[in-house]
């Protein structure tokens, strides 16, 4: 049963593959076993994630994105006319993921990620939030040479079309509420210190948002971070004021944003009040995911009430930094490690509420 909170208490999506599934993973790539062998055992993966959510007190769950191949790219898988040759984004230790590149259009999503709800909802009598990637990090996939037959414009317009569906499409399937994943605000900046591509980025999600009404838009929640795989970061060292004025731009309610690895927090927090809007939602970060250290919930109860003295109470929330296994092949983070951690967040928020009189 979930805890009673008075903050509230979201976490940010994804959760360490069981070893099992890993296993299987790799088994069904070989070659080794069926489809319907390994979707039992995403099946398995989903029933004790959420098995194990629901042990945290958590009031909000997800499926932990156990059969997502990433945050990122989970609507494209299996489409055919992709290369595997698209933008590369280097990590702070060295590595890169690399988006796979459009070869041609008409563009659209070949998975939309109210599946994925729909199967944990059967799981679960809580409420589901459902995370979908933002319409900026898959416009990254058109490549600066330009597609012959297939204009920059016409593809923005696929786009835009094609995130307002997979958002809609989870609303109508009965999601808490989704949250889109922004996790290149900042790496826009490192990429561009213009801010010309964050600014670009902003005006192409507003695109997206502007197409609900302010009921939908309630229901609808930005996430961002520096990037949050192997235990790396893609752009912490992007200063935070140079994204959290225009982040604060979108047209969403909530905001999930990173903030316990940051090493001023109260700086960021000043950042946010001066520019945050009456109607918003900030979920502040109380849990480091890269940190191996499970926080005691004492440090998480302080964590939110140097929060409370800047961001008002009505308008406060806790989340994590970041989802603890983004990319599917990630195991920097023990599974065990992942559910303590989220489980330190709601007793501390807990703790939070009481001393804070709520």
């Amino acid at each position: 049963m979930a805890s009673e909170i008075n903050i509230p208490t979201e976490p940010i999506g994804s959760i360490p593959r069981p070893a099992e599934l890993l296993t299987g993973l790799q088994s069904f790539e070989s070659g080794d076993i069926s489809q319907e062998n390994l979707d039992n055992l995403y099946e398995q993966a989903i029933k004790d994630t959420i098995r194990h959510f629901e042990d945290t007190g958590s009031p909000v769950i997800t499926d932990g994105e156990q059969t997502k191949p990433s945050f990122a790219t989970y609507p494209i898988a299996g489409l055919n006319n992709l290369a595997p040759d698209g933008v590369k984004i280097p990590f702070a230790d060295g590595h890169f993921r690399q988006l796979p590149r459009l070869t041609s259009g008409p563009f659209h999503y070949q998975v939309y990620a109210d599946q994925y709800l729909v199967t944990a909802s059967r799981h679960t009598s809580l409420p589901v939030k459902q995370a979908v990637i933002s319409a900026s990090a898959l416009s990254l996939l058109y490549p600066q040479e330009g597609i012959d037959g297939y204009p920059h414009s016409d593809f923005l317009n696929d786009l835009v079309r094609e995130a307002e569906t997979d958002i809609r499409r989870c609303l109508d399937k009965g999601a808490y509420n989704v949250q889109i994943d922004f996790t290149e605000g900042r790496l826009a900046v490192k990429l561009d210190p213009s801010k010309k591509l964050l600014k670009d980025f902003i005006d192409l999600n507003n695109q997206v948002l502007e197409r609900f009404s302010d009921a939908e838009i309630d229901k609808i929640g930005v996430h961002t971070c520096p990037g949050g795989d192997q235990d790396s970061t893609h752009s912490a060292d992007v200063d935070y004021a140079d994204l959290i004025p225009d982040l604060l731009e979108l047209k969403a309610k909530n905001f999930y944003i990173q903030l316990a690895s940051e090493p001023d927090q109260d700086r960021v927090l000043k950042i946010i009040k001066d520019n945050a809007r009456d109607k918003q939602r900030i979920f502040v970060g109380v849990i480091d995911p890269i940190n191996p250290n499970v926080e005691m919930p004492e440090t998480v109860r302080d964590r939110i009430l140097k929060a409370s003295k800047h961001i008002p109470l009505n308008q406060l929330g806790t989340t994590d930094d970041c989802g603890f296994s983004p990319f599917g092949d990630d195991t920097s983070t023990a599974r065990e490690i992942a559910f303590d951690k989220i489980k330190a967040r709601i007793i501390g928020t807990q703790l939070a509420s009481k001393v804070l009189g709520l």
